[in-house]
């Protein structure tokens, strides 16, 4: 471009045409560490959130162990403790899961299915709160529980602070999945990455593209050739932010979503199992097939007996020349530097029995005689008075 003289021109830029050995690496890592970046948060949540479903195994077992008696009361207090348990984690799913939102719309379905009685829905009505009431139910197992401490169906408190820490337990993990549906992974993070990952193959169809070779560019050979990195680049970036996509809310109507559903099926059924026909429901109590038998091994069938492990450890079969399992004298120096010691007559036994003298040194030996002169010297005045 130039001015009305020759000395105010300014030279244009050669216009560099693309092509596959000028491309920079720059895109792709840019595009490579953000979607790496959001499946591994999408992942860890989805991994948290499994590892928070609330399952009441832990619990049933403490209150089937602490809360005693075979009366109908006694049973009533099992079930119902479970119940309460099972009903809170029934309100929180209904919170944050659509399937189950769809199986129990209203908490008439909930009263319905046996989770809440006709009285326990008007009490939890009757209360007013603006927030979700999923943690009423477990405060009324601490009452019942408390109440059935003062009845004697638990024996000490040691058992009431157990069933309390594990009631504990069970609502952290409520509260950890409402807190999971409460606090998402932010929209413009994952509409970044989506414009990333499009964006870059965007630019890489056009970028990629074999030059006209009717144009006749100065060192350009046409070269056919299937872009094969490139699909590979396509198919495993879309497919990594799919996951993403899937992963990011484990509890809706997808295929690949929790089945909240049968959790909570199972967890009733094992749940009530436990507490009621079970408790203080034991067999007979036998002596077991190798009661006489110091040494035994549990049989294998034909199919898993080549799997029979005989693992002993990576060096046990190693083996030494005979030059090479002679003990030798161990010697240091102790603090101040000035004495060498050396430790004596060390021999290992075959036997498994490891056998090692004491320590003799110079200084111990001094000291040794300067205490037996003492006493000998004492002995002498006792003596001679």
């Amino acid at each position: 471009i130039c001015g009305k003289q020759e000395s105010q021109c300014i030279p244009l830029p050669t216009p560099v045409i693309y092509h596959p050995k000028s491309k920079s690496k720059s895109p792709l890592l840019v595009s490579c560490t953000t979607e790496c970046f959001y499946v591994t948060l999408a992942f860890n949540r989805w991994w948290g959130q499994y590892t928070s479903f609330p399952l009441p195994d832990n619990l049933m077992m403490v209150v089937s162990g602490n809360v005693h008696g075979l009366d109908e009361r006694g049973r009533l207090l099992r079930r119902t403790l479970m119940r309460y348990a099972n009903l809170s984690s029934v309100l929180i799913l209904r919170s944050i899961s659509t399937r189950v939102r769809r199986r129990f719309p209203t908490l008439e379905q909930v009263v319905e299915a046996g989770f809440m009685t006709p009285l326990e829905h008007q009490k939890l009505d009757g209360l007013y709160s603006d927030f979700n009431k999923y943690w009423m139910p477990l405060t009324w197992f601490t009452n019942l529980a408390s109440q059935a401490r003062q009845e004697g169906r638990v024996r000490d408190d040691i058992a009431l602070r157990l069933l309390m820490d594990e009631l504990n337990n069970y609502r952290g993990k409520c509260s950890l999945l409402f807190h999971y549906d409460w606090i998402s992974i932010p929209l413009v993070y994952t509409q970044v990455v989506t414009l990333a990952v499009y964006s870059f193959f965007g630019f890489c169809l056009i970028g990629r593209q074999f030059l006209n070779p009717e144009k006749g560019y100065k060192g350009h050979q046409l070269d056919m050739y299937v872009p094969v990195f490139t699909l590979l680049q396509f198919f495993f970036y879309a497919g990594w932010l799919k996951v993403g996509e899937l992963i990011i809310n484990p509890f809706g109507e997808d295929d690949d979503d929790f089945e909240t559903n049968q959790l909570i099926d199972r967890n009733i059924q094992v749940s009530m199992l436990a507490v009621d026909d079970m408790h203080q429901n034991l067999p007979p109590t036998e002596k077991d097939k190798f009661w006489v038998e110091r040494y035994f091994s549990v049989p294998y069938s034909t199919a898993a007996e080549t799997l029979r492990p005989n693992f002993m450890g990576s060096t046990y079969d190693i083996s030494f020349e005979p030059g090479q399992v002679v003990s030798i004298p161990f010697v240091y120096k102790d603090e101040c530097g000035d004495v060498d010691r050396k430790v004596k007559d060390v021999s290992l036994v075959r036997d498994r029995q490891l056998k090692v003298s004491h320590l003799q040194t110079e200084r111990v030996e001094r000291q040794f005689k300067v205490a037996v002169e003492l006493i000998q010297a004492n002995d002498n005045e006792q003596s001679s008075c």
